[in-house]
Order: C-alpha cells, then sequence, then structure tokens
C-alpha cells in the first residue's frame, strides 16, 4: 500500500455515495493489519460541505469529495488493487487535515 493509494470502496452497499477510500497512512506502517482512511463521497451524497475540510478530487475522471471527518480504520483484506493514487493533491489533502486537527 502506498500513501494517497484510492481503492473501491470494499463495502459494495455504500459505492453509490462513496464510491472509494483514500489511504492517509504513512507507508513505513504496512506491516499493520488496518489502514487509517478517508472516505471518497460523490458530490450529490454531500450537498452542504465546508471547503476547508472537505476538498473535491478527481478520481477515474470521477469528482469526488474527501469526508476528512469521517476517517477511520479500515482493513487491509479484500481492497483488491489501487485504482489511482493523489499524492498530486496533496497539499489539498494535508490542509484539510490540519483544518480538522491541526490549531486552525
Amino acid at each position: 500500500m502506498a500513501h494517497f493509494d484510492v481503492y473501491a470502496n470494499p463495502d459494495r452497499s455504500e459505492r453509490k455515495h462513496t464510491p472509494f477510500v483514500l489511504d492517509l497512512q504513512n507507508t513505513f506502517l504496512d506491516m499493520l493489519d488496518t489502514f487509517v482512511a478517508v472516505p471518497l463521497r460523490t458530490a450529490a451524497f454531500m450537498p452542504v460541505r465546508i471547503d476547508q475540510i472537505h476538498p473535491v478530487v478527481n478520481v477515474t475522471g470521477q469528482e469526488v469529495v474527501i469526508d476528512t471527518p469521517m476517517m477511520a480504520t479500515f482493513p487491509k483484506r479484500g481492497l483488491g488493487q489501487p485504482v489511482a493514487n493523489l499524492r498530486d493533491s496533496q497539499f489539498e489533502i494535508q490542509a484539510a487535515l490540519d483544518a480538522l486537527l491541526g490549531e486552525y
């Protein structure tokens, strides 16, 4: 797993509104069975957003919202291969984390 990898949501019943999850965990913790991730939601599912903590990114041609306040741990098993990597959006992702957790 690599930092900022994007995976199809392992819960198929949620994929309509949350098609992906984003790996936020540092790569040096790959030996763990879980990883810290944030759901990537469809814009229609999130009509009310706070720009600082809900940046919009493009994954495989689909605009999705990073639902930063909903970050959680996910099991690694059953994830499959990454569908994208958001390393190019690192600044926006880190700013959202800082807004949520930092001394904003």
